[in-house]
């Protein structure tokens, strides 16, 4: 089924809400008593396999149903051997001739890096046997219900489960943060053997959920619900009381698979500035306004999980981790005390606001905290291209923040990307120039293509024919994209510009991380 966090065992007796204190029902049918409720049994299989940590999403859903008082069985790909998915890593000169192939801008090449993208995407997206196979055997036992947790990209695998699950006479729940998008619901209302799709936050209401579909039950009553008949209720709010949620339950993780034991952990949702005119997260089911949990929960849950799973180390999933400074500041003072020894990551937005919580002291504060690494949407080195997102940014800005991040001990990687609408060579030209110059403070650089996601403002724009620069290639509902053509990227200055910026990223990328980061390779 649906969006990300994790869990634990180590439960009391007795229904508890995950945080040690008396369960409060909180969910759809508030009136019904978890003592009276039936035990259901769910299948939740997580498809997002990845190598270093385990699901947030998952955990949460977990513990969420385990607290009800059902059951819950959890498949996990890593745990059978398929290969599962690094962010990033240290790169070598094949990795370079890749990035340039997939970014070239040249038209005479366009045929040979479409077909190559496309044989690339079909290789990663493509249903891997032994996941099927073990899913078709959990299925034998015949659980009330069966639970997908998948990104878009997953769209084959969940189809060939959904035929499993409709073999087996299981019903299928499906959701994920994406799922209250419009085009993106319609496009995947048509699973085989889909029961429903939930687009919204499933952290309290999944137990109502799952009895719903066990009794059979109308599931138009749950807001965020579409039918495979298109029928739909009303759309799913934003989930505001965070701290209701339960500690994630990340127990049946393969614990034994990870390279380091590696807790994530979210201290709020959405984003405080919410404004740039590319981002999705901020139009997904959980990313919809920006919504924090108290600091007072966010400790009890490092506390809890390193006690539960014998580690210090922490990956902070929030959007932008300084939405709320106090919480930044929060984290940095009391790390250490509730979790010796803690080691941590995150990601930041460096806006404008007179107090973004990432002053020179309050980075040396995080690194002594055991702040390791951080991560940030530099996106370009020219203040017009910013200003045109809409990024609340500005370079200098931007280069005061690396500076101080790498004074302070703490190793910076920063997301990228080639191809915004009105981006020239010279603003390319100026992106080469800044990146060049803070070589020395940069640990990796994630420079991509520039894509257009359903939902966001840019998208809307494309959409209204205000972006005559973009030829439109293709849509994918499915994946909730829009495949473009920018020919302002094809001129023999651009690419030029281009080549200058992808030397430089390869500089960066081809050396090894801080040493006190390098525990945490591979995660952002």
């Amino acid at each position: 089924m649906y969006i990300r966090r994790d869990g634990a065992d180590a439960r009391p007796d007795g229904p508890v809400d995950g945080r040690g204190r008396a369960a409060t029902v909180i969910e759809a049918d508030a009136s019904a008593s978890s003592i009276a409720r039936q035990r259901y049994a769910a299948l939740l299989v997580d498809l997002n396999n990845f190598a270093t940590f385990p699901t947030l999403a998952v955990g949460l859903l977990t513990a969420a149903l385990r607290n009800a008082g059902h059951d819950v069985r959890l498949l996990v790909p890593l745990a059978y051997d398929v290969p599962a998915t690094e962010r990033e890593r240290r790169e070598w000169r094949l990795d370079h001739y890749k990035r340039r192939l997939h970014l070239s801008t040249n038209p005479a090449v366009r045929g040979v890096r479409d077909g190559a993208r496309r044989l690339r995407y079909w290789w990663q997206q493509r249903p891997h046997p032994r996941v099927l196979r073990e899913v078709a055997k959990a299925l034998a036992a015949k659980p009330d219900v069966l639970m997908l947790s998948a990104y878009l990209q997953h769209h084959a695998t969940v189809a060939e489960i959904g035929k499993l699950a409709k073999a087996a006479g299981v019903p299928l729940l499906l959701g994920g943060p994406a799922f209250n998008l419009k085009e993106v619901a319609e496009a995947w209302r048509s699973i085989p053997g889909l029961t429903a799709i939930f687009g919204g936050e499933a952290d309290v209401v999944v137990p109502r959920l799952v009895e719903a579909i066990a009794r059979g039950e109308d599931l138009l009553q749950f807001d965020g619900v579409v039918l495979p008949d298109g029928r739909s209720s009303r759309p799913a709010l934003p989930f505001r009381p965070l701290d209701a949620s339960p500690v994630p339950d990340f127990t049946d993780f393969p614990w034994d698979r990870y390279r380091v034991r590696i807790v994530p952990v979210m201290t709020g949702r959405g984003c405080q500035w919410a404004k740039c005119s590319f981002c999705s997260d901020v139009v997904s089911a959980n990313g919809r306004t920006y919504r924090t949990r108290s600091l007072e929960s966010v400790l009890h849950e490092m506390r809890e999980q390193a006690r539960r799973h014998a580690t210090s180390n922490f990956l902070f999933l929030d959007l932008k981790l300084n939405s709320n400074p106090a919480m930044f500041r929060g984290i940095a003072e009391h790390a250490q005390a509730v979790v010796p020894g803690a080691q941590w990551i995150g990601t930041v937005h460096v806006d404008e606001r007179p107090d973004n919580g990432l002053s020179r002291a309050d980075l040396r504060a995080a690194a002594a905290s055991g702040m390791r690494r951080v991560s940030f949407g530099l996106e370009s080195g020219s203040q017009r291209m910013l200003d045109l997102m809409r990024k609340g940014s500005t370079v200098e800005g931007n280069s005061a923040f690396i500076r101080h991040a790498f004074e302070a001990g703490i190793s910076v990687r920063c997301t990228m990307f080639k191809g915004y609408p009105g981006e020239t060579a010279e603003d390319l030209e100026k992106t080469a120039t800044f990146l060049e110059a803070h070589m020395p403070y940069l640990d990796r650089v994630r420079f991509n293509e520039f894509s257009i996601l359903e939902d966001t403002p840019i998208w809307w724009q494309l959409r209204r024919g205000e972006l005559p620069e973009l030829e439109l290639v293709t849509q994918n509902p499915r994946l909730g994209r829009s495949f473009t053509n920018n020919r302002e990227t094809e001129t023999a200055a651009y690419r030029r510009a281009k080549s200058r910026v992808l030397q430089v990223v390869y500089a960066i990328n081809r050396r090894r991380l801080r040493p006190g980061a390098q525990m945490f390779d591979g995660t952002m």
